[in-house]
């Protein structure tokens, strides 16, 4: 049996109705949660919560390693491949490894840069 809250727009289910209520915020745009410092609106009061730490400059994560502190674990975990030499993020083209996906998203440009200059 399907989950029994599915989306209207896009045919996702879910099996509690709070789920898609969030869900339906990523179609209309809707960011009830508002931060009091900066005015910065949210989807989740759960996203908020990680926002204000920015504000509070709490950093409960910190780093096993070096000992530097983080705002989210998330955040946390991209640092740890400093260390770990981890680089879980490959270039298609031509097999490069990188340990931030916003590294290899900048490097595929110059593939795409060197396409254009091979047709001119």
């Amino acid at each position: 049996m399907g989950k029994p809250y599915p989306c209207e727009m896009c045919g996702k289910g879910f099996s509690q109705k709070d789920a898609l209520t969030v869900h339906m915020r990523t179609h209309t745009g809707d960011k009830p949660y508002v931060c009091n410092t900066c005015g910065k609106r949210c989807l989740t009061s759960s996203t908020l919560t990680r926002h204000a730490a920015v504000h509070t400059c709490q950093k409960p994560y910190s780093c096993k390693t070096c000992g530097k502190g983080f705002a989210q674990k998330s955040i946390l975990l991209v640092h740890t491949r400093v260390h770990t030499g981890e680089k879980p993020f490959c270039c298609p083209t031509c097999g490069k490894s990188f340990n931030r996906r916003s590294n290899l998203l900048s490097h595929t440009k110059i593939h795409t840069n060197e396409e254009n200059k091979e047709q001119i």
